[in-house]
C-alpha cells in the first residue's frame, strides 16, 4: 500500500488531535503542518513546521486536513481544490451557508474529493444505533432528543453553541434516521458575555414527521453528550463521552390492574446495555478518509452534507432572532451520498 502524504493546517486544541492521529495513522506520513503562531510544545518531534497551506501544497502532499477556525476553512480548501489536493475540512464547513456552498461547489466542479470531520459519525454507540434503527429494532421511530451542555470551552472564540455544538446534533439526527429537517424553532441566550449564543434550545421537524429537540449550552458545571431515540416498539439512550448504547423496550405484560389497563400509553419492559468495541472516533473518522483518497471504499461525511447542517444551523439562528418557526431550505439530507 502507498504511504499517503498528510498535510494538517492549524494546530489549536482539535489540530493537535488530528496531528497524534496523523503522526501514528498506518499508510500515512505526516510531512508538515501549517501554523502562523503554533506552540513548540504542540509540534509533533520531526515534523516540519510552514505557515501556511501554500507552503504545504509547495512541499508536495496526497491530502489536507484543514483544522483552521471556521473563518478560514474557505480560502485554505479553494486553494487545496484549486491544486487537485483532497481535503477533510473540520466541522462546521463554513460559517453560512453562502461560504459553505462555495467550498462544496467547487470541490464538486473540479472533482476532488472533500469531507467533513463531523466526528460524532464515528462514535461507536451511534453507529450501532444506527445499525438498530435501520434494522427495525424500534419501530417506527416518533422523535430524537438530544442534550449536549458543559462549562464555557475557551478555545472557541469565532463561534456560539448553534455552529460548534448543534452542528454535531444536526447532523447526528439526520444520520442516524435518514431523514431531513424541514423547519426549527429555537430560542438562545447570551449568559457569558462572549460575542455570540451560549445557549440553545430547539424544537424540530423533520421528514415523515419526525419530531427533534435539542438542548444544548457551554453554561452546564458539567459535560453530557446524550442522544435519546424514542419509537414504537421503545427507546435508544446513547451516551457518547462513554460510548454506550442502551436499549429500553416497551412492556409486554398483562396490566390485570383496571386503573393500569386504562392507561393506553407504555410500560416498562427489558433494558439492554450493548457490549460495544469502544474505536477511538477521530482514529477511525482518520482511516476513512485515508481509505477514500486512496480509492477504497469508505464512508466519509460529504461537503454537500456539512453543507445541509450549516443550513439548519442558520436556520436556527433565524428563528431565534426573529421569535417564529422557520422553515430549513434546502437541507436534504440524502443517506446514499457517501463515497
Amino acid at each position: 500500500m502507498k504511504t499517503l502524504r498528510a498535510g494538517l493546517a492549524g494546530l489549536g486544541m482539535m489540530g493537535r488531535n488530528h496531528a497524534r492521529v496523523l503522526d501514528s495513522l498506518p499508510g500515512v506520513e505526516l510531512v508538515a503542518i501549517a501554523d502562523r503562531d503554533p506552540e513548540p510544545a504542540a509540534v509533533p518531534r520531526g515534523i516540519r513546521l510552514v505557515r501556511d497551506v501554500e507552503e504545504l501544497l509547495a512541499i508536495g502532499v496526497d491530502y489536507v486536513v484543514i483544522a483552521l477556525p471556521t473563518d478560514a476553512h474557505e480560502s485554505s480548501a479553494l486553494t487545496c481544490c484549486a491544486a487537485g489536493v483532497p481535503c477533510l475540512i473540520e466541522k462546521p464547513l463554513g460559517l453560512e451557508p453562502v461560504t459553505a456552498g462555495r467550498i462544496a461547489d467547487a470541490f464538486a466542479a473540479a472533482g476532488v474529493l472533500g469531507a467533513v470531520g463531523h466526528i460524532e459519525r464515528y462514535n461507536p454507540a451511534l453507529r450501532e444505533c444506527r445499525r438498530k434503527l435501520a434494522d427495525g429494532t424500534l419501530g417506527d421511530v416518533y422523535q430524537v432528543a438530544t442534550r449536549r451542555q458543559g462549562p464555557f470551552p475557551g478555545r472557541i472564540q469565532d463561534v456560539g453553541v448553534v455552529n460548534d455544538l448543534g452542528t454535531h446534533d444536526f447532523d447526528i439526527t439526520s444520520w442516524i434516521t435518514g431523514r431531513s429537517y424541514v423547519s426549527v424553532a429555537a430560542q438562545i441566550q447570551n449568559r457569558s458575555g462572549s460575542p455570540h449564543e451560549d445557549l440553545v434550545a430547539i424544537t424540530a421537524r423533520l421528514s415523515n414527521g419526525l419530531v427533534a429537540n435539542h438542548l444544548i449550552n457551554w453554561l452546564s458545571p458539567f459535560k453530557e453528550r446524550v442522544v435519546v431515540v424514542t419509537g414504537e416498539r421503545g427507546a435508544l439512550v446513547a451516551d457518547t463521552l462513554t460510548a454506550d448504547l442502551t436499549l429500553f423496550r416497551n412492556g409486554a405484560g398483562d396490566d390485570s390492574w383496571a386503573p393500569l389497563a386504562l392507561f393506553r400509553g407504555v410500560s416498562e419492559g427489558d433494558m439492554i446495555r450493548f457490549a460495544l468495541s469502544k474505536y477511538e472516533p477521530l482514529r477511525a473518522e482518520h482511516e476513512a478518509f485515508r481509505d477514500a483518497v486512496a480509492g477504497r471504499p469508505s464512508e466519509v461525511v460529504t461537503l454537500a452534507e456539512g453543507l445541509a447542517t450549516v443550513r439548519i444551523a442558520e436556520a436556527v439562528l433565524e428563528s431565534a432572532r426573529l421569535g417564529e418557526s422557520l422553515p430549513v431550505r434546502a437541507a436534504r439530507f440524502d443517506s446514499d451520498d457517501r463515497v
